[in-house]
C-alpha cells in the first residue's frame, strides 16, 4: 500500500457556483506547474491543522488532492530518523506516568472525549480526508463514524477484567505437607510499552484509531507514522487528542515522505516493544525482519485478494448489492475489497447483467461533489497499474463487459469502474491484489471447484460468498482460507469484531477484545502466603 506520489491538484473553491462549474468543465488540460492553496480557508476550525510548513524546502513535503492534480493542498513537516528516535525517547519517558499512574477509568474518559471532539469536527475532518485521499465526502463522513467507534469501544473495554490490570486467579495445584492448598496463582495483564503504529493512506482516520484506541486504553504510549499521501487527517487527530487531554508525548505523530527512515527506526529501536502495521505484504515482511533483532510483538494487517463466490441458491439481487459495496467502495482501494469473483454457471449471466447495470449508474467524480459515488484513484500510477492489468487480461481472452478506460476528462486519476468476464486464473489481475475498481469474474460448476479456486492464493485476508443454503454456509465458511468472511454481505468490518488475516495476510487481530490483547503482555505471579 505504501506508494510514491507525484500528482498535483487544481484548487477547489467551495462555493456552490464554483464547485458546479468545476465539476462540469470539459477535458481540462492539467498543468504540470504546482501552485499552493490555503486549506485552512475551507475549514470551519482551522486549528485542526497546526504547524503546517510554509516554505518549499527539504524540511517539508507536499500533499496533493487526487481529484485535482495540479495544485498543492499543504506542505507537511518532513521528520527524519533522528526526529523519530527523539519521539520514541519522549514516548518512553512518558510511559511510566501513563501506564502506572493513571487508572483505566481515566484513560477511558480521555478516549471518550477524543471521540466526542472528532465527532464535533466531523465536517472538517471529512473535508480534509476527501481532499487528500479522493474518496467521496459521504464515505469520508462514514469513516469518521467508523473511526470514532474504535475509541468508544476501547474506552469501554479499558475498564473490563480483560483490560490492563485485569487477569485471573487459578486454583493452585501445590499443597502443604498436610494436604492443604499452598499459594495463589495469578495472571495479570500489563501494557506492553512504547508502540510504533504505521498506517496506510486508504483509511486515514480509522486505521489510526483502530490501533491507537487499544494501545492507549491498555496504558501504552504510541508514536504514529501516518501515510505519506494522507498525513493531514492524522494531524487533525493529534490536535484533537491534545485538546481532549491526552498528554503530548503519549500520542505523537511522525510525518515523512521517507517511510524507510521512520519505519527502520521504529523496528530497530529497543525502546519500542510493539509494531502495528497495515499495508502491503512485502513491506510487512521487511518490517518483520527488522523487528526480529529486538523480538518485538507484531500486528500485521497485510495484503488481500478477496474471493467473492455466488452460488446458484443465492438471492442474486442481494448478491449484486453485496458485490457493489465490496468492490467499488473507495474506488476498490481497500485490503478487503473483492477482487476475484466466482459465479456459479447457472446464474453467471444474470449476475453479470445485473451488476453491469448497477456499475453503469455509478456517478464518478471529485469526492467533494456530494452526488459522487466513486472518486479518483490515489495517484496516476495506481490508474496505470490497474489499467495495465485490465489490458493484459483482455489480451489473454477476458471480455470487458463495462468500463476499462481512463476518464481523462475528469483528470488523470480517474478510471472507469470495470467488469471483466472469462478471466483466466493465471492472469495477473486474478493472481494479484488489484487496488482499483475492476471486478474480475469467472464461472464455476461445483462447490468443490469454487473452494479450490478461492483458496488458491498465498494470502487470506477477507472472503465473501452468497448462499441461502444454511448447511452450505457453515460448510463453506469453515473451509474458506481467510481470516474474515462475509456471507450475503459486502461490508462487515466493525469495532466489535476481530479483523485480520491468515497465510501471508498477516499476524494478530484488530478490533474486538482481541485487539486490546495485542497491546498487553501476560505476567504470571505465584504468591506463597
Amino acid at each position: 500500500m505504501m506508494k510514491t506520489h507525484s500528482t498535483q491538484w487544481k484548487r477547489l473553491s467551495f462555493t456552490t457556483t464554483f464547485l458546479a462549474a468545476t465539476l462540469t468543465r470539459p477535458n481540462t488540460a492539467f498543468s504540470t506547474t504546482c501552485t499552493t492553496t490555503n486549506i485552512h480557508s475551507v475549514l470551519r476550525n482551522p486549528s485542526l491543522l497546526p504547524n503546517l510548513s510554509s516554505g518549499d524546502d527539504d524540511s517539508s513535503f507536499q500533499v496533493y488532492n487526487p481529484a485535482q492534480p495540479d495544485e498543492i493542498v499543504a506542505r507537511v513537516p518532513r521528520h527524519s530518523r533522528k526526529d523519530t528516535k527523539e519521539a520514541i525517547d519522549r514516548a518512553a519517558a512518558a510511559l511510566p506516568e501513563w501506564r502506572d499512574k493513571t487508572t483505566a477509568k481515566y484513560r477511558a474518559s480521555l478516549l471518550t472525549e477524543w471521540s466526542r471532539l472528532i465527532q464535533e469536527n466531523i465536517d472538517d475532518i471529512a473535508t480534509i480526508m476527501t481532499l487528500e485521499s479522493g474518496k467521496p465526502i459521504a464515505e469520508s463522513k462514514g469513516e469518521v463514524n467508523y473511526g470514532t467507534s474504535f475509541l468508544d469501544f476501547y474506552a469501554a473495554e479499558a475498564i473490563r477484567p480483560t483490560g490492563a490490570g485485569g487477569g485471573m486467579i487459578v486454583p493452585t495445584p501445590f499443597d502443604h505437607a498436610d494436604g492443604s492448598p499452598r499459594g495463589k496463582i495469578m495472571a495479570i495483564q500489563q501494557a506492553i510499552g512504547v508502540c510504533g503504529l504505521i498506517t496506510p493512506w486508504n483509511f486515514p482516520i480509522a486505521m489510526i484509531t483502530r490501533k491507537a484506541g487499544p494501545a492507549l486504553a491498555a496504558g501504552c504510549t504510541a508514536v504514529v507514522k501516518p501515510a505519506t499521501l494522507t498525513p493531514l487527517t492524522a494531524i487533525a487527530l493529534e490536535a484533537l487528542a491534545i485538546e481532549a487531554g491526552i498528554p503530548r508525548n503519549v500520542f505523537q505523530l511522525v510525518t515523512s515522505d521517507k517511510a524507510s527512515d521512520v519505519g527502520d527506526e521504529m523496528c530497530e529501536n529497543p525502546l519500542v516493544r510493539k509494531i502495528s502495521f497495515t499495508g502491503s505484504t512485502g513491506v510487512g515482511k521487511h518490517l518483520m525482519n527488522l523487528s526480529s533483532g529486538t523480538m518485538k510483538k507484531l500486528s500485521l494487517e497485510l495484503g488481500g485478494n478477496a474471493p467473492f463466490v455466488v452460488f446458484e441458491d443465492a438471492d442474486i439481487d442481494q448478491a449484486v448489492s453485496a458485490a457493489m459495496a465490496s468492490k467499488f467502495r473507495n474506488a476498490g482501494q481497500t485490503c478487503v475489497c473483492s477482487d476475484r469473483f466466482l459465479i456459479q454457471q447457472s446464474v453467471h449471466d444474470e449476475f453479470v447483467e445485473k451488476m453491469a447495470e448497477r456499475v453503469k449508474k455509478l456517478k464518478i467524480g471529485p469526492g467533494m461533489d456530494e452526488s459522487t459515488k466513486m472518486g479518483p484513484l490515489i495517484t496516476s500510477k495506481a490508474v496505470d497499474a490497474t489499467q495495465e492489468k485490465i489490458e493484459e487480461a483482455i489480451a489473454e481472452g477476458a471480455t470487458c463487459v463495462v468500463g476499462g478506460s481512463q476518464l481523462k476528462s475528469l483528470g488523470p486519476n480517474f478510471l472507469e469502474p470495470t467488469i471483466l468476464t472469462n478471466v483466466s486464473t493465471e492472469s495477473r489481475i486474478w493472481k494479484e491484489e488489484t487496488f482499483g475498481p475492476c471486478a474480475a469474474i469467472r464461472s464455476f460448476e461445483t462447490e468443490e471447484e469454487a473452494l479450490a479456486i478461492a483458496n488458491d492464493s498465498e494470502v487470506g485476508l477477507a472472503g465473501y460468498f452468497c448462499s441461502n443454503d444454511l448447511s452450505r454456509v457453515f460448510r463453506f465458511a469453515s473451509k474458506l482460507e481467510t481470516g474474515i468472511i462475509g456471507v450475503n454481505d459486502g461490508i462487515i468490518s466493525t469495532c466489535s469484531a476481530p479483523f485480520g488475516g491468515i497465510k501471508e495476510s498477516g499476524l494478530g487481530r484488530e478490533g474486538s477484545t482481541l485487539g486490546l490483547a495485542e497491546y498487553m503482555e501476560t505476567k504470571y505471579i505465584f504468591v506463597n502466603c
